[in-house]
């Protein structure tokens, strides 16, 4: 796996402050996507223990409530193994802190990957410049979803997300 950033203190992805992990690699390729530098899987750095403690270390602090998967894709198939072993770390070393995840993939297609386990939000679908809208809360465009992923597997139809109204905490 490969990144291009680790953004610390963070509050615009995500509930309270966080860190974030900024992957390599995405298919979806978004027109007016705000990050396509992230397009290349080959781009940036490669995903090492010093990019490991630095995360850790703000994970530490009491006051970050967790950490989000950004990108690019963390679901890209040069990603998702990687952000699936390291996200199962974070949740034996961190259960109280919380993982968010961002994908152009849509919920319908990947709620049964065994690393929505370890998910506590997802903010699923691309990005689309005519559905964008500065107002929303954690999502560019009005298509995308903020789901409760914990609530929506733990229903009978874990194909109908639940989704958040901005209190999620």
């Amino acid at each position: 796996m490969r990144y291009h950033n680790i953004t610390k203190d963070d509050m615009l992805n995500g509930d309270g402050l966080r860190v974030v992990l900024w992957v390599a690699g995405c298919a979806h390729c978004c027109k007016e996507c705000h990050n396509p530098i992230t397009w290349d899987p080959d781009g940036g750095l490669l995903f090492d223990d010093n990019a490991k403690k630095e995360i850790f270390e703000q994970l530490d602090e009491k006051y970050i409530s967790g950490i989000t998967f950004s990108g690019g894709d963390p679901l890209h198939p040069a990603n998702s193994l990687e952000v699936k072993n390291f996200m199962a770390e974070i949740k034996e070393k961190y259960p109280d802190k919380t993982i968010w995840l961002y994908t152009g993939s849509d919920w319908e297609d990947i709620w049964q990957m065994p690393l929505m386990q370890y998910v506590d939000v997802c903010v699923d679908g691309e990005f689309k410049i005519e559905l964008k809208d500065t107002k929303l809360l954690w999502k560019g465009s009005s298509n995308q979803r903020v789901i409760d992923v914990k609530a929506t597997l733990e229903q009978d139809n874990k194909k109908v997300p639940v989704l958040h109204c901005g209190d999620y905490k």
